[in-house]
């Protein structure tokens, strides 16, 4: 399951595309998805050299953010296709909290935001009917979300994109 990252990768990338400085965003300025707090922490975390701006992120600076901020965190490589896609692509949208509520949700366990061995045993028993669910989850959260009459079309256009992009790449 390894090297499903860089698969997710690529499908997500594609998703967020490159640079914007939309002032309606709550992200603020990104590129490749990636927000200049989260940026900011990168280079805090030493994972990016300091003086890397925003507008200046290259892709495979965007990668290395993406595995350790989202993928690590929700602990991707332990994941089946294409559920690791879907939790990948909620941690970076809707944060990595909230992704793993939405997992926790989905699966029956205690929603504590933890990615603990119950989440895990749980999730590793994921069927195509428990991903139809949580992407459900997800588009309900997204219409709970400030700012859905302004980006919540574009956000479950991604939903659904991504969601047969994961099933179309399913390699299990």
């Amino acid at each position: 399951m390894k090297n499903d990252f860089d698969k997710a990768f690529a499908i997500i990338v594609g998703e967020e595309g490159g640079y914007s400085n939309d002032p309606r965003d709550p992200g603020g300025e990104t590129n490749y998805g990636v927000t200049k707090s989260t940026l900011l922490s990168a280079i805090e975390a030493g994972l990016l050299p300091v003086g890397t701006t925003v507008k200046g992120l290259t892709i495979e600076q965007a990668k290395i953010v993406y595995n350790a901020f989202y993928w690590v965190k929700i602990k991707g490589d332990i994941l089946p296709w294409p559920l690791c896609l879907f939790i990948f692509d909620s941690a970076i949208n809707q944060g990595v909290d909230s992704a793993i509520k939405l997992l926790q949700k989905t699966v029956g366990t205690a929603q504590d935001g933890i990615f603990g061995i119950q989440t895990q045993n749980a999730a590793a028993k994921f069927s195509q009917f428990d991903c139809a669910e949580f992407m459900a989850n997800r588009a309900l959260r997204y219409m709970g979300t400030r700012n859905f009459d302004v980006y919540g079309r574009g956000w479950l256009i991604r939903l659904f994109e991504v969601t047969m992009k994961g099933m179309k790449n399913d390699t299990n």
